[in-house]
């Protein structure tokens, strides 16, 4: 084999066991869990919100942008329920660039796993510590999903993985809200296969295990967007767009039918400042149809403390350093824009 065999990683168990899910914050999440899954379900109207950095770069400046969500969320807590993206694991189109904190603990150093499985594990844990938010993140793979299965309120499954079969295998046998992402080509039939595989019971080999999953009645899907033929970004929030998906769920016969809207990626065409119009026109969509209002759960937004993005080494306080995200001023007057009209 090509490839250099470094060190063995330790297991979930004994990284769970160094650094512990005590009690009190397990407290925090079960009733955080219960309060996402009845939006989900749709025993709750509120409105969900998945925003934060595209990823997370630095414990200082998430944790400070994160405890500014805290002040936000108690003003708006009767509107709008606020899950923090704390993404620690970063796809690249390319297979170059940042991947993220998982494996660079300090994006201006090199790479090291074994501390940023630590590194991630201990963000999740003070975010709740600190802020009492349990968080999403990206499951890019999912054998390490184990490390933060305790934390982690809701996972998002990305375009380029939501027809892997791994990905879809795993996301039935969780236990919150999996959201999966239609592909970057753009066919929805393939991000609601996935759905259809993460909602069924499945037996499996996972983490040299032979396991049997239950289902996972939360799965559901994300709109963000796809590339057509030309590379060019292809929008797919509009009503349109909202009225054909509702149209197929009802077709399908799946378990708490569900749609978060991604207005950043290529529904925004990865211009940031376009965000607040697509959240607002959403809103319009759902206002305008009971179809749509029905399945539309929430949006996720991609924002951080500083406008837009920069290089690693420009070393901004609360700047992306991969995709360009909504600064905290035009993000905290949108949610309290989005929650008067809610």
């Amino acid at each position: 084999m090509n490839m250099e065999f470094k060190r063995k990683l330790p297991i979930p168990m004994d990284i769970k066991a160094q650094y512990p899910f005590t009690p009190e914050l397990e407290a925090i999440k079960v009733k955080r869990d219960e309060e996402i899954k009845a939006i989900f379900e749709g025993r709750n109207q509120r409105f969900i919100l998945i925003i934060g950095p595209c990823s997370a770069d630095k414990d200082d400046s998430v944790l400070d942008y994160i405890s500014r969500l805290r002040e936000v969320q108690d003003k708006v807590s009767d509107k709008i329920l606020i899950i923090p993206r704390i993404y620690t694991n970063k796809p690249r189109t390319t297979g170059d660039g940042y991947k993220g904190m998982l494996h660079q603990p300090d994006p201006n150093k090199g790479e090291d796993m074994l501390k940023g499985v630590v590194a991630i594990r201990n963000l999740h844990i003070r975010a709740i510590k600190e802020t009492g938010f349990t968080c999403a993140d990206e499951m890019l793979y999912p054998e390490n999903y184990r490390y933060l299965s305790d934390i982690l309120s809701y996972v998002a499954i990305g375009a380029r993985s939501v027809e892997n079969q791994k990905h879809r295998l795993t996301s039935s046998g969780l236990d919150i809200p999996v959201g999966m992402k239609n592909p970057t080509a753009g066919d929805i039939s393939v991000m609601m296969n996935s759905i259809t595989a993460a909602q069924h019971s499945h037996t499996f080999i996972y983490r040299g295990w032979e396991v049997e999953s239950k289902g996972n009645p939360l799965a559901h899907a994300i709109l963000r967007g796809y590339v057509n033929k030309h590379g060019q970004s292809m929008p797919n929030y509009h009503y349109e767009d909202l009225i054909h998906l509702a149209e197929t769920y009802e077709k399908s016969g799946l378990l708490n039918p569900a749609v978060i809207i991604d207005t950043n990626h290529a529904n925004s065409g990865k211009k940031w400042a376009e965000q607040p119009r697509i959240a607002k026109e959403v809103l319009h969509s759902c206002r305008h149809s009971d179809d749509v209002k029905k399945i539309v759960k929430g949006l996720m937004i991609e924002s951080y403390i500083e406008d837009g993005a920069q290089k690693p080494e420009e070393g901004i306080y609360g700047k992306s350093i991969t995709d360009p995200c909504l600064g905290w001023e035009k993000t905290e007057r949108l949610i309290y824009d989005l929650a008067e009209v809610l």
